[in-house]
């Protein structure tokens, strides 16, 4: 079966890398993403998407990021969201499905920014230092 030019995209390797829009999305294809495109919503409902690292916690999504971002700010006015399974520059690979997103305190986000670090190795370790470690928050996505 011929693929459409909507499955697929130049990889960084410069190879065509096939994915299938159809396919359906749920916590756990979610959860084997690498990435996920997080997208959240300006206060005009304008939609901004991101890709983002994840951990599967139970039947929620962990992702962290800097406190002064501009996901984060989006997130304290709107907490509804879309995710979906996605590349490192977050074409989706995936039907975008409606979440809700939580930000989570000083002592959750710690946790959280370590497993996302231990998970994604050495340039986890690397891009979770980034930035004041203080201004670091963590985000519980829950599909629904």
């Amino acid at each position: 079966m011929p693929k459409t030019p909507n499955q697929g995209h130049f990889g960084a390797s410069g190879g065509w890398q096939w994915f299938d829009l159809g396919m359906e999305t749920t916590l756990e294809t979610l959860a084997k993403a690498k990435y996920i495109a997080l997208t959240t919503f300006r206060k005009d409902g304008t939609p901004v998407s991101t890709p983002v690292w994840l951990i599967r916690e139970g039947d929620t999504l962990l992702v962290t990021t800097q406190g002064s971002s501009g996901k984060a700010k989006r997130l304290r006015n709107n907490g509804q969201v879309t995710v979906a399974p996605s590349t490192s520059r977050g074409t989706p690979k995936g039907e975008a499905v409606p979440a809700s997103a939580t930000l989570v305190d000083a002592a959750d986000s710690a946790r959280i920014t370590s497993l996302i670090a231990k998970k994604y190795g050495l340039l986890g370790k690397f891009l979770t230092r980034r930035g004041d470690a203080a201004d670091r928050v963590g985000i519980v996505i829950r599909l629904g």
